[in-house]
């Protein structure tokens, strides 16, 4: 059987769609959630979740990527695919087992807070049992998981609504998000053997795969002391209220965010297969293009996001998240950080197996955001989580960018975006003076969204237009361009 490799320009058009889903879908439900549970309901279903990852991180180890690059290696030979596939999922399901049979043993052994909430956020850990989204991304079909997640999305709105209409019903919201994502992860299986026949693996093809899993584990673990141990630290040092605050922020970051990481995803696997040919030209064609597309859009995102900010929180989330307006103005410093990096990761580090340096920027990274936030948070609450993630994120970028930059033009790709810099830091002036005119209303809101979406769209025609930048032009062309 002969796998179909979908076009870059398609599998983009596809994580894109996805993401933008997940960024209208919660325009819809948050502000209701936000309302109905208010700060401190949220701040309990935050920690609890983040305590739950923590065990679905150790039940995925570093698979996701691993997995990824791995399959996208052999996706050409469908033996190799057969055996690959069967080797590295038995030894996730079977380490995901003991994961599961651990967090039983926290929640029964220990006394912990919310012991009924932590019982269903179980079913989180369950769903890594069945997780093979990495074989779909390794073969890049990402048409069956797009199709798949936008149906459990809107299912689970649907339920947020029906179920969920007071702060008691909390453990509803809770059971319909993890349920969600166990029947999310289950769904593949049924097509599962349109793609790849399940052969019983040796223990030799298991043991192979161990150290290799276990070394990009390693950077999972780093990650997630900045993006989820800072919610257990202010649930710690705070208030349920300041976990509410800084999820809530976190949510807004991440989801337009997520256009930039699904770019990432996309690139992955082609990057992995290219490196695999040994293609090093057309490799580094595919960087380049990339780090000035992404860059285009992530300084769009982060000065307007901290233009918004101090409005959009109220407003979409309701006057008690007032304080969310200052940490998500400053979380959005990180986007042009978290998308550099993540350019350097998904496209070089990751399908050139450097994976040494990879754990030694997030490693670094996480170290410095474990001292700031004990530093901070007793004494900023929120605001110092916010605080430690920009020094975090800066980190990491930093020491990839020092790492690579004998093999890959790092200042010439900062100085290829320069103008997006600019064209965002006067975008963020201009809906300034329009936040300044107007009063807080959605109107408001939106009348600055638009203002700053023109200005620099504007401003990045002029520039493409009059300097007929061939970089910028072709990067476009490149991305965009079916591969047949």
């Amino acid at each position: 059987m002969v796998l179909h490799m979908s076009s870059i320009k398609k599998n983009f058009i596809y994580q894109s769609a996805y993401q933008i889903l997940i960024i209208v879908l919660p325009f819809i439900t948050s502000p209701y959630v936000s309302r109905v549970l208010g700060p401190e309901k949220t701040g309990v279903f935050s920690y609890s979740y983040s305590v739950a990852n923590y065990f679905v991180l150790f039940a995925m180890l570093g698979i996701n990527n691993y997995g990824n690059r791995m399959i996208a290696a052999v996706r050409g030979d469908r033996e190799r695919l057969n055996r690959t596939f069967s080797s590295i999922f038995s030894l996730h399901f079977l380490l995901s087992l003991l994961v599961v049979v651990a967090y039983f043993a926290y929640i029964l052994l220990f006394p912990i807070q919310y012991k009924t909430f932590a019982i269903i956020q179980s079913l989180y850990i369950i769903a890594a049992l069945f997780d093979i989204n990495w074989f779909f991304f390794g073969i890049e079909e990402f048409r069956l998981t797009f199709t798949r997640n936008t149906l459990v999305k809107i299912l689970t709105v649907v339920a947020i609504f029906t179920f969920v209409h007071t702060q008691d019903d909390l453990w509803k919201y809770i059971t319909i998000m993890a349920a969600g994502s166990l029947i999310s992860q289950s769904m593949v299986w049924l097509v599962i053997r349109k793609y790849v026949t399940f052969v019983k693996p040796t223990f030799a093809e298991l043991k192979s795969h161990i150290v290799p899993l276990l070394v990009l584990f390693v950077p999972v673990i780093a990650v997630s002391i900045y993006r989820v141990m800072d919610k257990i630290l202010l649930f710690h040092f705070s208030t349920e209220a300041q976990v509410g605050f800084f999820e809530y922020s976190e949510r807004i970051i991440n989801l337009p965010l997520g256009i930039i990481t699904a770019f990432g995803t996309v690139m992955l696997p082609r990057m992995s297969n290219i490196t695999a040919r040994g293609d090093t030209q057309q490799g580094r064609k595919y960087i380049a293009s990339s780090m000035l597309f992404v860059m285009f859009m992530a300084y769009a995102l982060s000065f307007g996001l901290a233009a918004v900010s101090k409005d959009f929180a109220p407003v979409f989330f309701g006057s008690a998240y007032e304080p969310s307006g200052i940490i998500i103005a400053c979380m959005a410093v990180t986007i042009p950080f978290i998308s550099f990096a993540n350019v350097i990761r998904t496209q070089y580090l990751i399908p050139s197996c450097k994976d040494k340096v990879y754990i030694l920027s997030v490693g670094l990274g996480a170290l410095v955001n474990i001292v700031i936030n004990l530093i901070l948070i007793p004494r900023l609450h929120a605001l110092g989580a916010a605080i430690g993630t920009i020094f975090a994120e800066v980190t990491v970028c930093i020491v990839q960018s020092i790492a690579v930059r004998e093999d890959l033009p790092v200042f010439s790709y900062i100085k290829n975006s320069f103008y997006f810099l600019a064209s965002g830091a006067i975008m963020f002036g201009a809906v300034f003076i329009v936040d300044m005119l107007t009063e807080r209303s959605i109107p408001a809101v939106v009348l600055e969204v638009i203002t700053g979406a023109a200005v620099y769209l504007t401003l990045s025609f002029i520039y493409i237009r009059f300097t007929k930048n061939s970089v910028m032009m072709d990067a476009f062309k490149r991305l965009f361009q079916s591969k047949k």
